[in-house]
């Protein structure tokens, strides 16, 4: 079977496409045929050695795939062969063929479409997981999203509509009419507008009740300054590269929180609500109320072009590599 190679961290141009022996299921293991896989931004951190997980080399990028159960390991379930399924594998999404835990599986509803299906497990997970789970969302609160045109800012959009909320999408410019277009309620260019200062006049200075931050850097501070009281700001990641160091008396003076948002790490600890939170999220796909943008899709052959498109923010949504 063919699969895209890390050998060497490096850029992407420096994998390779291969074929190497096709896996082989253990024990409460399943070989999954993968039909679409999902590339995020940390794809191309990982590939440097630049990720907080460290793959053993040679790995394939890609974390999250859909497809269909081909084989099953001794001890697991002979009628999961046949399935549609959708995992989080971390890595090596990028080939043909992968093996995985059994466990790991979630059911695709005949309704999702793989693509659909590969291009929410990361994002859309994560996003349930902040505004679900970390922030505690209730409806009629406000949220800004800062970087809301990428793969999880576009799902937090979405997701804080149907949650209930006033979402208010913080971009660069030139991409916020796709923002708009995912159903933010307003817009802040913050690339030209005084991020602070245009989030209190939106909610007439009072301020956000909750921040969705995958951007970091110089965004950070200000927008805990918006905050309302008891505001909490959700720390998704470092897309825009520094890591910020917030004045903790802005804290003391506002009443509010900085919760972390580490998904990953979460669906070990709390597997019932991942399980939960992705059941919610195909059942939103399902009947019309979701639907992820999907940037591009590219063949095995050009995953390389697929993670330098992510690397360079020219993304609006979801990237796919199609075997």
């Amino acid at each position: 079977m063919k699969a895209v190679l890390c050998r060497a961290f490096g850029p992407p141009s420096s994998l390779t496409v291969e074929d190497i022996a096709e896996p082989v299921p253990g024990p409460g293991e399943a070989l999954v045929r993968v039909r679409a896989a999902g590339l995020n931004f940390y794809d191309t951190l990982a590939i440097r050695d630049k990720y907080q997980y460290k793959p053993a080399l040679p790995f394939s990028p890609g974390g999250e795939l859909a497809g269909e159960v081909e084989a099953v390991g001794p001890d697991t379930d002979p009628s999961l062969i046949g399935e549609r399924v959708v995992v989080y594998s971390k890595w090596n999404a990028c080939r043909e063929k992968i093996v995985v835990p059994a466990e790991d599986l979630i059911t695709i509803p005949d309704a999702v479409g793989f693509e659909q299906a590969a291009a929410v497990v990361v994002t859309y997970g994560t996003t349930m997981h902040a505004l679900r789970n970390r922030a505690d969302m209730v409806e009629g609160e406000t949220l800004a999203v800062l970087g809301a045109s990428g793969g999880v800012g576009q799902a937090a959009i979405e997701i804080g509509r149907l949650m209930g909320a006033r979402v208010i999408a913080c971009s660069s410019s030139e991409k916020l009419d796709f923002c708009r277009e995912m159903g933010a309620h307003e817009v802040i260019a913050y690339d030209k507008e005084d991020l602070k200062l245009r989030l209190r006049e939106l909610t007439d200075g009072r301020g956000v009740d909750v921040v969705y931050d995958a951007v970091g850097d110089k965004y950070t501070e200000p927008a805990v300054r918006a905050l309302a009281w008891r505001g909490r700001l959700l720390v998704v990641g470092f897309a825009a590269g520094e890591i910020p160091r917030i004045p903790l008396n802005l804290l003391l003076l506002k009443g509010c929180d900085l919760r972390g948002v580490f998904w990953g790490e979460s669906i070990l600890r709390e597997p019932e609500d991942h399980a939960d939170n992705m059941a919610q999220i195909m059942d939103w796909i399902a009947a019309g109320q979701l639907k992820p943008h999907i940037h591009a899709t590219y063949p095995l052959a050009e995953a390389a072009a697929a993670l330098e498109a992510i690397a360079s923010r020219k993304v609006k949504g979801k990237v796919l590599v199609v075997p």
